[in-house]
């Protein structure tokens, strides 16, 4: 795939509240222009919220300057369509195709997870490597596949999503103790999914479940740090339940990196545990560390994008 690293690129990244929408004349640099509330209900609105960016900021570049999205939720190669249970706007919808000819300008989207993904493998932690995954540790669990520079869209946009699927176990050895685990039902409608374990919420959960103690997850990470007992206990069954399909992953798709995302990237002696217990049960001997924090942990859906639009 040819990659024009000079081309400008107008670039969203739209979530459920806000739509963060910035310019990036260089691949990888994205100045932030502004940031609106998302109208989440009604096309139309969602469409008039990007024509007014579009014309409040593009006084300076060519009117067909292309637009580049990171978005919530799965992004369909078949139908284009994205399937966001945060933002109804888009049922129904071919998102690139209905945005290129109302916008009058080029209009590329992926899922957020990707574009970090994408970010990642062309000018972050994994820059030039063959094989990259991308996997988001934040409120919940997601993923994105690089494959030698370019995204991997499966069907119907599910590429990398290793938090869904009856993946998690129910008994976990620990310091030679049996520690019983959940399988919780998920929203995703099957039972036992690592997502509702594996991000922030999930060591809330997990801590609830081990200790009949409701705490945030700052104050589990903060204990643990500490030397709590209880919080590492938490930590240890947490590292033991994501590195099994994690390595499960590896071993399927033979990563060069796994790049990690979302708000558990910033805890890196969390991230290191994980890394140590991945290449541990893997097939591969990975010498140097393979599981490592992302360059782009809060701005990967913005620079991934900014890497989507160059992209022909």
């Amino acid at each position: 795939m040819m990659v024009n690293t000079g081309t400008v690129v107008f670039c969203a990244d739209i979530g459920g509240s806000f739509i963060k929408f910035g310019i990036s004349r260089q691949q990888g640099d994205v100045t932030v222009l502004t940031k609106v509330a998302t109208p989440t209900q009604s096309w139309d609105e969602f469409v008039l919220a990007l024509q007014v960016l579009l014309s409040e900021h593009g006084s300076e570049v060519p009117e067909d300057t292309p637009l580049a999205i990171s978005t919530a939720g799965l992004v369909s190669p078949q139908s284009g369509e994205v399937m966001a249970s945060n933002i109804p706007a888009f049922a129904g919808h071919n998102l690139a195709a209905e945005l290129t000819q109302l916008l009058k300008r080029k209009v590329s989207v992926a899922n957020d997870a990707d574009c970090f993904a994408l970010a990642e493998a062309h000018v972050g932690e994994a820059m030039g490597m063959p094989v990259v995954i991308g996997i988001i540790l934040g409120t919940g669990v997601g993923g994105g596949l690089v494959f030698n520079g370019q995204l991997v869209r499966g069907h119907g946009g599910v590429t990398g999503e290793w938090g869904h699927g009856a993946i998690t176990r129910t008994e976990l050895v620990i310091d030679n103790e049996l520690v019983k685990v959940p399988r919780l039902p998920c929203g995703c409608g099957q039972t036992g999914c690592l997502d509702m374990l594996g991000g922030a919420r999930g060591i809330e959960r997990l801590h609830f479940e081990l200790h009949q103690q409701k705490l945030d997850s700052h104050d589990i990470i903060a204990g643990w740090e500490e030397g709590n007992l209880q919080a590492a206990l938490t930590f240890k069954a947490w590292v033991l339940l994501v590195s099994e399909p994690l390595a499960l992953m590896v071993n399927i798709l033979g990563p060069t990196k796994i790049v990690v995302g979302g708000g558990l990237a910033t805890v890196i002696p969390l991230i290191a545990a994980l890394d140590q217990q991945v290449r541990g049960a893997t097939l591969h001997h990975y010498p140097a560390p393979l599981v490592v924090p992302g360059k782009y942990v809060n701005q990967g859906g913005l620079v991934g994008a900014s890497v989507l639009g160059r992209q022909h």
